[in-house]
């Protein structure tokens, strides 16, 4: 890893993402808890609930020999009650690494530059790297390769589709996103993706029309059309997203073995219909406990006794 948090894939290195998906694997298929984190606590400081991401932070953390201790919104007010800074600096002195999932991804940044311990994203505005290493865990648990893939992303240019883009394109798969005008993937991201894409070889293909994007496509994959924070705008973007739903007909323009993802919590008969999540080509539950196997190796990476040292007070 180039330093000591993960605020975004681009802290990784393709190296790192291939190293994190083999021990998540390895993890998974033996199915024992271990007790290399004994004596290690990591914070989950939570600005927007999670079902997903905080237990499978907690239970990662139990497995591994750790604990985990959740600080709600209220316990905390970041940069409300407390500073960000202050947080960052009293929380070193008690944990050995911060899980934050905020609203701001310049609250992470903040977090990190004064903090002595590893932050992780656990989901901010601009990224969500922790999915996407679960993402990319799954297309290999069912396709045996990530490389090569075709990934079709049908819906909004949102944190969760930056962080796939990125870690696909640095991984070697070529990426297609289909999204309306004005809900297109933010351009500092695709700038360093279509560099990512020139270094591996892939393609990176953003469009309007979703049977482009998922025609023959390997991995299909919608998320939500309204994340947390802006459900003030949820009836405009239902009617500019109507036509971005992965239904039965869109699914048929994949390619024939194409697995279905989700990131979940899904808006079924909105982005994606009852049909596709529950068919044989969907692999969205093995994906939601995917996340729990992808971040027990990230933390054993930032804590465990192959990792660096982390500094306390």
């Amino acid at each position: 890893m180039k330093g000591k948090d993960l605020l975004s894939i681009c802290d990784l290195t393709a190296e790192d993402i291939g190293g994190l998906i083999a021990d998540a694997a390895e993890m998974k298929a033996r199915g024992t808890a271990l007790s290399a984190l004994d004596g290690k606590i990591l914070a989950l400081v939570f600005e927007k609930p999670s079902l997903r991401t905080r237990v499978s932070f907690e239970v990662a953390m139990r497995q591994l020999g750790g604990q985990a201790i959740y600080l709600s919104p209220a316990e905390v007010g970041l940069g409300q009650r407390e500073s960000v800074a202050d947080v960052a600096r009293v929380l070193s002195g008690f944990v050995s690494a911060i899980a934050a999932r905020t609203f701001s991804h310049g609250t992470l940044e903040t977090l990190a530059s004064y903090s002595e311990v590893p932050v992780i994203n656990a989901l901010s505005d601009l990224e969500h790297p922790c999915q996407a290493l679960g993402d990319l865990l799954t297309m290999f648990e069912k396709k045996g390769e990530v490389q090569g893939l075709t990934i079709a992303y049908v819906g909004d240019g949102n944190n969760v589709a930056h962080s796939l883009l990125l870690a696909a394109t640095l991984c070697g798969a070529n990426f297609r996103i289909a999204s309306p005008p004005g809900y297109e993937v933010n351009e500092k991201i695709l700038n360093v993706a279509l560099n990512y894409a020139r270094e591996s070889g892939v393609e990176i293909l953003c469009t309007e029309e979703p049977h482009i994007a998922v025609s023959d496509a390997d991995v299909v994959y919608t998320d939500v059309w309204t994340s947390m924070g802006q459900e003030a705008e949820a009836e405009v973007r239902r009617q500019v997203f109507a036509k971005y739903q992965v239904n039965g007909a869109l699914l048929c323009l994949a390619k024939e073995d194409a697995i279905v993802m989700h990131p979940l919590p899904a808006h079924r008969g909105e982005e994606i219909t009852d049909e596709v999540m529950e068919c044989l080509q969907s692999v969205v539950f093995d994906q939601a406990e995917n996340r729990m196997h992808a971040q027990k190796a990230l933390l054993l990476r930032l804590l465990g006794a192959s990792g660096k040292p982390v500094k306390r007070r």
